[in-house]
């Protein structure tokens, strides 16, 4: 392997999941932060706090649940059909540069991609079956 293949999958592999964890765990500090200084300023100021608007109960229901049914089925389908297709999309690469003309220097990338494509597929199978599950035992809520 050569220095620059070490050093991709390095960022890759460990340096852009913890950065995206880091990003996240931020932007979440952040949000309680000025939602703390807007009670502290209005404790300062006087301003009688109902704290509670401020705090998400933990059972109240998130953006995501708030989805239709159509909705959260739709979601699946097209997100069963973006990994699906993508997956097919490497596999097929990969068995162009296995068994036809082959691509000219080789990518030496190609047995992950096969492996990558391999479960993507998986995962667009499983989101299909889901998505038809789902749409055969929600039926009468749907019509609803």
């Amino acid at each position: 392997m050569t220095t620059l293949q070490i050093l991709i999958i390095a960022i890759a592999g460990v340096i852009l999941p913890v950065l995206i964890v880091w990003l996240v765990m931020r932007a979440k500090q952040n949000v309680t932060a000025k939602k703390a200084e807007i009670i502290h300023q209005a404790i300062e100021a006087g301003i009688p706090v109902d704290v509670d608007k401020f705090i998400a109960p933990k059972n109240k229901p998130d953006s995501q649940s708030k989805l239709s049914l159509k909705q959260d089925l739709l979601g699946k389908l097209s997100g069963a059909g973006i990994f699906f297709f993508m997956g097919l999309s490497f596999l097929i690469l990969y068995f162009v540069d296995q068994f036809g003309p082959g691509i000219p220097n080789g990518l030496w990338f190609l047995n992950g991609l096969a492996m990558a494509g391999g479960v993507m597929m998986a995962i667009g199978i499983s989101l299909f079956i889901t998505y038809f599950a789902g749409k055969k035992l929600l039926k009468k809520e749907m019509e609803e």
